[in-house]
């Protein structure tokens, strides 16, 4: 029996249809991978089914029962689940607190705290999650806090549970730590829908797989049996992809950026960068790895302008860069943030806004302090064509488009300006095969051409494929450094978890 059955789902934007009349079906006690393109609709389908978007058409039966989901609300109660890409935990709460809420339970009026943590704690060892239901959210990594969002869509009663990107900012370790997780969940019978970019998991978890392009599902409950990475990502794409890019650097330079005795503090004096040394060349990409929360944002805000470190330089050739954010842009720094909401983007402002943000004062786009805004137009639409954005026109609010296109008007601002040092985090992260062929691909590009490239990433395979050096950076520190195809992703991510510091081992001399 189907545990999930969407018939002819129909969602339509202004100008645009989200999902086209598609078809979509989960069987009861099975892992079913979502896949598609940035704007192919996967996201949209899934709030459809939990409830957060209604439809314009079509039918959804739950259990064998035709529903109208009115909100997440009535999803709950018809035992569906949602783990969001970016977590909704209180920081400052238990593990307990944070699974409960909403659902509490009571003795007379208060809140029964102590059987609360009993429950709780009998739902971790059920599921081997080896967390503390007493302790506080902000003290776990992210793997474990993706444990309590699981465990809060569990405790409600979930038998349908839909991933949204729950590997991007795992560890190899954490990743199958929760892919271990997901098969006991299927052995009792639960349904998992997961929407991820990352092919060679879907391989690895995945009962059968559907494919939406544009609206429209391509694929619906094939069997991976017989396919490989390359056929999945035709099927999302339309076209042959290079998932795999090795490219060979001959031309690496003299040195361009060099980081000497980086130190920075946080509000209570504890050192969140200690003595960081890294020296990127020109012609090359110097990759850092690690797990989020041990330094990296620190690092960027750092050597983009926007956090003063206590100790340390910043040297571009033999000049020292020690300004503000303008200052570092204007000595040819380009910056993609980590987080294109906060730190990359003006969501309510225009995709033509948006693509000159930082550079508006530019001779290209700016006459005497008044905006040229044909220019700006003209240079949008050729931005939004060479990086393809999908969206309704360049006048259209960043807000409205997918996740994947917000990061490409953020690349295609960046890359554009053409700078000799660009810092990179994250620049996948969620973005369909597609666009990481094109991102992966122009990275190289800028590479050959003797800019040096600072990559921070928390996917492996992509510092791995990409980077000449490796770096492992671990509670604020260079732990390892290694040369291309040198470690294997096992090993960094040993490095990555504190889990070299017993072992012997220099550093790779550069």
């Amino acid at each position: 029996m189907d545990a999930v059955v969407m018939k002819q789902i129909v969602k339509q934007y202004p100008l645009v249809t989200a999902v086209d009349h598609a078809d979509f079906c989960v069987e009861k006690g099975e892992i079913h991978s979502l896949l598609g393109e940035n704007g192919a609709g996967k996201s949209t389908l899934m709030k459809i089914l939990y409830g957060m978007t209604r439809p314009d058409e079509g039918e959804i039966w739950i259990n064998g029962t035709k529903q109208a989901v009115k909100d997440p609300y009535h999803a709950i109660q018809l035992g569906i689940g949602m783990v969001h890409q970016h977590f909704m935990l209180a920081q400052v709460m238990t593990v307990t607190e944070n699974i409960v809420v909403g659902s509490e339970p009571v003795k007379g009026i208060r809140f029964d705290y102590k059987t609360a943590v009993k429950k709780v704690g009998e739902m971790i060892d059920q599921y081997g999650f080896h967390i503390s239901p007493t302790a506080k959210v902000s003290d776990l990594s992210v793997g474990e806090q993706q444990r309590v969002e699981i465990l809060k869509a569990l405790y409600r009663g979930a038998d349908i549970l839909i991933l949204d990107e729950p590997t991007a900012v795992l560890t190899p370790q954490e990743v199958g730590e929760l892919f271990r997780v997901m098969q006991k969940l299927k052995s009792e019978g639960k349904s998992i829908v997961i929407i991820t970019h990352k092919l060679k998991e879907t391989m690895e978890i995945a009962d059968r797989i559907s494919v939406l392009r544009d609206g429209r599902m391509v694929k619906q409950g094939l069997s991976l049996e017989g396919l490989g990475t390359s056929d999945l990502a035709k099927l999302m794409v339309g076209r042959d992809v290079d998932l795999a890019i090795v490219r060979e650097n001959t031309g690496i330079g003299e040195a361009c950026l060099k980081i000497s005795d980086l130190t920075l503090l946080d509000r209570n004096q504890k050192k969140v960068l200690d003595h960081i040394n890294i020296t990127v060349h020109k012609g090359e990409i110097y990759g850092i790895a690690g797990i989020e929360g041990n330094g990296q944002t620190e690092l960027i805000e750092t050597l983009t302008g926007l956090r003063k470190p206590e100790e340390g330089s910043i040297t571009k050739g033999k000049e020292t860069i020690d300004g503000d954010a303008k200052h570092f842009l204007r000595n040819g720094v380009g910056h993609i943030p980590e987080d294109r909401m906060t730190r990359g983007l003006i969501m309510d402002m225009s995709i033509e806004e948006n693509i000159i943000l930082g550079y508006h004062q530019n001779s290209r786009f700016s006459d005497k302090g008044l905006l040229k805004i044909k220019d700006i137009q003209a240079y949008s639409e050729k931005m939004s064509d060479t990086y393809k954005i999908k969206s309704s026109g360049t006048k259209a609010l960043v807000r409205s488009l997918s996740g994947g296109n917000q990061q490409k008007v953020v690349i295609a601002r960046v890359f554009s300006e053409d700078p000799d040092i660009i810092i990179v985090a994250q620049p996948t992260r969620g973005v369909d095969v597609g666009a990481m062929e094109y991102i992966h691909n122009k990275l190289l590009d800028l590479r050959d051409e003797g800019k040096a490239i600072l990559l921070i990433s928390a996917d492996l395979d992509e510092v791995r494929c990409l980077s000449d050096r490796i770096g492992v950076i671990y509670d604020g520190k260079i732990e390892k450094e290694f040369r291309a195809g040198q470690a294997s992703e096992t090993e960094l991510g040993l490095w990555m978890t504190g889990g070299g510091r017993g072992e012997e081992g220099k550093q790779v001399e550069t």
